[in-house]
């Protein structure tokens, strides 16, 4: 925004901010769809690798499949995504994240160089063409000149794991998702250009909280498509199946409670009404890359108990099924730790009954866990509704 005397001359771009909610486009929800690809991408690559190398290579794909929404994300809450320029933007990135997330599976492998450079043409084309239609006055300006700083230089990184042998390259992309993931803690401070504050960013908490609870729905629905793709698939429907399928479908909706348990006016109110909402929004996205990770695996684990619900003893299947609640529990309880300035005691409670099932697992079944699982999450989702703390 610039000011000349009277006047306010605000970039066409950006969206016009009237103090109402700004509300989630159909070109956002459009967006939204490759994620959705992205999440099934990521579900069967972990379900279908489930060693510590990969899972720890599962999880540099989803921080650098989170991080290309989540900058997107914000460029949608700062500038209008229905004027021609931004819309074209934004379905140029779509058409980028798509070879992205059909690269994932090969991505310590043949077609790494692939998914890097899809990810680096994505970050740093839609970032460098935000600079250039800011140009050199408006607000925004010197914000986005830092960011494509630190794009460019994680660039580097992921150009180099590209260009290694698959344990170099776990090292390498490890520190270009750390580029772009932590250098917004310090205002993506640079030399000769100096850092943001997050006070300057103007970001609309309805809109980022709405956005945020759609990738949710994303997540979730990529639970229940593999969940019925499974059931569908399956040549005989026995008494064992249809309990497996009950099983994960009930953990899957406590997922759903717990999460939209909290009112999106209460988390845009928390992001409104802080002192720092910039800052707010931003440790928003942070928390919710652990909350969606943790209802990726618990998509692992539905798919472990549908496809062998009499499995023997297995502490490796069993971590994986107690794993993805447990993660969820605790990105949801930072997620209201934020909004209510508490940390849930039912979360607590949960993460504790979870942790101990580990111990009778090698001697359950798969189907028994699923179900056990289940009753832990429906039951601190009914203690919680029953509980909510109030926002003052």
């Amino acid at each position: 925004m610039e000011k000349n005397g009277n006047t306010v001359n605000v970039h066409p771009l950006l969206r016009k901010r009237d103090g109402h909610h700004a509300r989630v486009t159909f070109e956002e929800l459009f967006f939204d769809l490759v994620y959705a690809f992205a999440v099934t991408q990521l579900s069967h690559e972990l379900l279908h690798n489930l060693s510590i190398i990969g899972v720890i290579q599962t999880l540099i794909v989803w921080f650098a499949v989170w991080l290309g929404w989540q900058y997107t994300c914000w460029v949608t809450n700062w500038f209008d995504p229905e004027t021609l320029k931004i819309r074209g933007l934004l379905f140029v990135t779509m058409g980028i994240a798509l070879v992205m997330a059909a690269s994932i599976p090969y991505a310590f492998g043949a077609r790494g160089w692939i998914f890097a450079i899809s990810y680096i043409v994505m970050q740093v084309g839609r970032t460098g063409y935000i600079v250039y239609e800011l140009g050199k006055h408006q607000q925004l300006a010197a914000n986005y000149q830092r960011m494509l700083g630190w794009m460019i230089i994680s660039a580097i990184f992921w150009i180099a794991g590209a260009l290694s042998e698959s344990s170099t390259r776990i090292v390498l992309w490890t520190i270009a998702v750390l580029c772009e993931y932590v250098s917004p803690m310090f205002g993506f401070r640079l030399p000769l250009l100096g850092r943001s504050r997050t006070a300057d960013w103007t970001i609309e908490g309805g809109h980022l909280t709405e956005r945020c609870q759609l990738f949710v729905i994303v997540a979730l629905g990529e639970t229940l498509l593999a969940t019925g793709g499974t059931l569908s698939s399956a040549e005989n429907w026995n008494m064992t199946l249809i309990s497996a399928m009950l099983a994960t479908f009930l953990a899957t909706l406590s997922i759903w409670w717990l999460y939209f348990g909290t009112s999106g006016k209460e988390a845009t109110y928390a992001i409104t009404h802080s002192s720092d909402p910039g800052r707010m929004g931003a440790f928003f996205h942070y928390i919710h890359v652990i909350l969606v990770a943790g209802i990726i695996v618990s998509a692992v684990g539905n798919d472990l108990v549908l496809e062998h619900p009499h499995a023997g003893p297995s502490v490796k299947y069993g971590a994986v099924l107690l794993a993805g609640p447990i993660i969820f529990l605790l990105g949801s309880g930072s997620y209201k730790k934020a909004v209510y300035s508490t940390f849930p005691i039912t979360h607590i409670v949960g993460i504790i009954a979870l942790a101990v099932l580990i111990v009778p697992s090698p001697v359950l079944t798969l189907s028994s866990m699923g179900w056990l699982t289940s009753a832990v999450m429906l039951i601190i989702a009914f203690w919680e509704g029953h509980s909510k703390p109030v926002n003052n």
